[in-house]
C-alpha cells in the first residue's frame, strides 16, 4: 500500500472518531483511491501510552477499506466491552494503529505459526475470537501460548485448539501513528 494511502486511513480513522464523539454521527466520506476502495478486513486498534484502550473490526471484507475504517475506528472508540467510550480530552493522547487483513488460510499444523508475522483466529461451535500478529509480539508468547490465549479469547477452555477448533491463519499489514 502507497504512503499516501497509508496517510489517509490513519486521517479518515481519527476524523471518523472526531466526528463521532463531537455529532454521535459518521463523517460523510467520498474516496477515489483505488487502493481504498478495495475491500478488505480490517481492524482498528487504539492505544494510550503504548496501553491497548478499544479494539474493533471485521474478518469480512464486505465493504470498501475506508469504510471499514472508519466503522471499526469509531466502534473501537465507543464498543469496545473491555473499556469505557473514549472521550473527546483522551482523543489526542490515543494513538491509533490499523491493522489489514489477509484472507485466513486454515491451520494444519502449529509449526505453520511464525510469531510475529501470523494472526489466529478460532472457531469452535458459536464461538469465536481473534488475536492480530503483533498481540504475540509484544506479550513474548511462543506457539502454544499464543493458541490458548486466541481460545480463552473466545471463550473456549485454552487446549480447545487441539481438539475440534477450527484455527486459521492470516496475516496484516500494520499502519501505526506515531506515538503523541
Amino acid at each position: 500500500m502507497s504512503e499516501g494511502a497509508r496517510r489517509r486511513l490513519l486521517e479518515i480513522a481519527r476524523a471518523s472518531i472526531e466526528e463521532h464523539l463531537k455529532t454521535g454521527n459518521l463523517p460523510h466520506l467520498q474516496e477515489e483511491d483505488q487502493e481504498l476502495l478495495q475491500p478488505l478486513a480490517v481492524f482498528v486498534s487504539l492505544k494510550q501510552a503504548g496501553t491497548l484502550r478499544g479494539c474493533i473490526g471485521s474478518i469480512e471484507a464486505d465493504r470498501p477499506l475506508y469504510l471499514a475504517v472508519s466503522s471499526a475506528a469509531v466502534a473501537s472508540s465507543t464498543q469496545d466491552p473491555r473499556f469505557p467510550s473514549l472521550s473527546l480530552e483522551e482523543l489526542p493522547s490515543t494513538t491509533i494503529e490499523i491493522s489489514i487483513l489477509s484472507p485466513l488460510k486454515r491451520m494444519i499444523d502449529p509449526a505453520e505459526i511464525q510469531i510475529g508475522v501470523h494472526g489466529l483466529f478460532v472457531s469452535h461451535g458459536n464461538r469465536q475470537g481473534i488475536l492480530l500478529p503483533q498481540v504475540a509480539l509484544e506479550m513474548g508468547w511462543d506457539r502454544e501460548m499464543f493458541l490458548r490465549q486466541v481460545c480463552l479469547k473466545a471463550g473456549l477452555p485454552q487446549d480447545t485448539w487441539q481438539w475440534g477448533a477450527k484455527v486459521y491463519l492470516f496475516t496484516a499489514e500494520v499502519i501505526r501513528e506515531k506515538v503523541p
